[in-house]
């Protein structure tokens, strides 16, 4: 296995993500750590669509790959949450970057402290938190 430790540091030519095996040594060490069935949802990054990595889903029955649409927005939470954002900070004219920065920190926070937004977020993509039911 490859050990995934890659230099964030700036380096010229250094890796600054993770590869195919990376994400394949990781799922590997969570099945093994976990001595269970590992559910991925994996987005469309191509490292997420790489053929070793499909090919290495494909023969282990405990590795269950869910695949998102290439564009989702309906089925991101985090889109309701920077709707509510934009619906707040609507026709607002800000007179320097920290203003904006200021007010989208505030925003933020007041829905944070509110759950039932968040909830709201969530439950708008018709997700729900429970594991799949096995078929």
């Amino acid at each position: 296995m490859t050990t995934g430790v890659h230099d964030q540091g700036g380096s010229p030519g250094a890796r600054k993500s993770f590869s195919w095996k990376d994400y394949l040594d990781l799922l590997v060490r969570a099945h093994i750590q976990l001595d269970g069935p590992i559910v991925v949802v994996w987005d469309n990054l191509n490292t997420h669509l790489a053929a070793g990595l499909k090919r290495y889903e494909a023969e282990h029955d405990w590795l269950t790959t869910v695949r998102l649409p290439p564009y989702a927005p309906d089925l991101n939470p985090v889109e309701a949450v920077w709707s509510l954002v934009r619906r707040a900070m609507a026709n607002t004219a800000f007179d320097t970057p920290d203003d904006l920065d200021r007010i989208l920190r505030r925003e933020l926070r007041r829905i944070q402290l509110r759950p039932r937004l968040i909830d709201g977020c969530r439950t708008a993509t018709g997700l729900t938190l429970a594991p799949p039911t096995p078929p």
